[in-house]
């Protein structure tokens, strides 16, 4: 019973100062949530906080549901306007612009690390998609005015290249641990399993809980409780059957977002609320999960794949992806800066741990110094990027 009550002392004391510190932060321009990073580590065995952590089948669960909740808010606020001006840029991003930034990503961990191929498609395959937290949340707060259509092909992209990226994560995994059982025909199944299923079960889904909202005669704050639940069920419920739970969530949240309904204002509110939550909880969690110690052999292979990634890897995946739908060079640049990393790649590199890969936990140090940096980098750097590239301030 005492550890019980010490570990919900030790939760809501970390929530507490986590709100606290990203009031002090915003005031520096500081990523939010770089800084609940920071405190998971400082929470953790190397901080002050000494608190051991290294569970990584709760880290899955834990981190599951925050996502999911996190991608159904993107969905629920992006507009129909927005889907409009970018769905087709964002879907290129989120697929080719992904399957590129892997590849580039892991030719150059071969190359210049001397990594072997299963374990650089792994790097490849978890850092190359965006965090849809931080893109939105850093783009909302940069006050740079872009063009309408780059911050709606931005979010979108943050919120639907997931997916693909843990479809990549998987492939590999079963590339390598099953060979003898995997072909290109099991990839491709495997692709329409994760993709056409989840993109089914969340526009189904999204009208059944639109439908809901709009017809049940509930008290008003039972509403948000509807659409979280929903959430739930739909993101295990998709997994479960073997389709992308966070595509159907987050398609589930843009269906009900661009349509109209009595308590959208309180669904809203409340989604926006859930989803802070579920980042600070998120990212505190994966602070605590990392030893930083660790990281210290690992600094070299660190700035190395993060200077390909952010330097080479997203620049030529952007440009080739955005080329077709006549974006501007500075349009392009800016969106290229913006492909920040954050809780995904991170969540991602679990998935090899809890499989039993060789090296998956050096894999996880290696991408959470990799999302570090690029928070600091690229994160802090926004405004003056916008600026650089020639676009005011709002």
């Amino acid at each position: 019973m005492n550890t019980a009550h010490e570990l919900i002392l030790l939760g809501g004391t970390l929530g507490l100062i986590s709100v606290f510190a990203g009031v002090i932060g915003s005031r520096f321009n500081a990523p939010l949530l770089l800084v609940f990073l920071v405190l998971g580590m400082l929470a953790g065995e190397d901080g002050p906080g000494g608190f051991p952590f290294a569970d990584f089948d709760a880290a899955y669960l834990t981190g599951s549901i925050a996502l999911a909740i996190i991608l159904f808010e993107g969905g629920l606020k992006t507009e129909r306007a927005m889907v409009r001006l970018a769905v087709w840029p964002s879907l290129m991003l989120a697929t080719f612009g992904v399957v590129v930034t892997a590849g580039i990503v892991a030719g150059a961990a071969v190359w210049l690390l001397a990594i072997p191929w299963n374990e650089a498609l792994l790097i490849g395959a978890v850092l190359a998609p965006t965090d849809a937290a931080a893109v939105n949340t850093l783009l909302r707060s940069a006050r740079v005015a872009i063009p309408d259509r780059v911050t709606a092909t931005l979010e979108i992209e943050s919120g639907l290249n997931d997916p693909m990226s843990v479809f990549l994560t998987v492939t590999v995994l079963e590339m390598f641990t099953h060979p003898e059982a995997f072909g290109a025909g099991h990839a491709v199944i495997l692709f329409l399993e994760e993709m056409l299923g989840g993109a089914v079960i969340g526009l189904a889904a999204g009208f059944v809980l639109l439908r809901l909202l709009r017809k049940l005669p509930l008290q008003t704050s039972l509403y948000p409780v509807l659409a979280v639940t929903c959430v739930l069920v739909v993101f295990g419920g998709a997994q479960v059957v073997g389709a992308s739970g966070f595509l159907a969530v987050y398609l589930m949240g843009l269906v009900v977002g661009v349509n109209q309904f009595e308590a959208q204002r309180s669904v809203t509110y409340a989604a926006e609320a859930f989803a802070w939550l579920a980042q600070i909880v998120l990212f505190l969690m994966l602070g605590l999960l990392v030893t930083p110690h660790e990281l210290v052999p690992a600094v070299g292979t660190i700035v190395i794949v993060t200077a390909v990634l952010v330097l080479i890897a997203r620049p030529v995946a952007t440009f080739a992806s955005l080329l077709p739908f006549g974006y501007s060079a500075r349009e392009t640049a800016f969106a290229s800066w913006v492909g920040l990393r954050g809780a995904v790649p991170i969540y991602l590199t679990i998935i090899p741990v809890l499989a039993g890969s060789h090296h998956a936990v050096l894999l996880f140090g290696i991408t959470f110094g990799v999302v570090i940096v690029s928070l600091v980098l690229q994160g802090w750097t926004i405004p003056l990027a916008g600026r650089i590239l020639g676009f005011g301030r709002k």
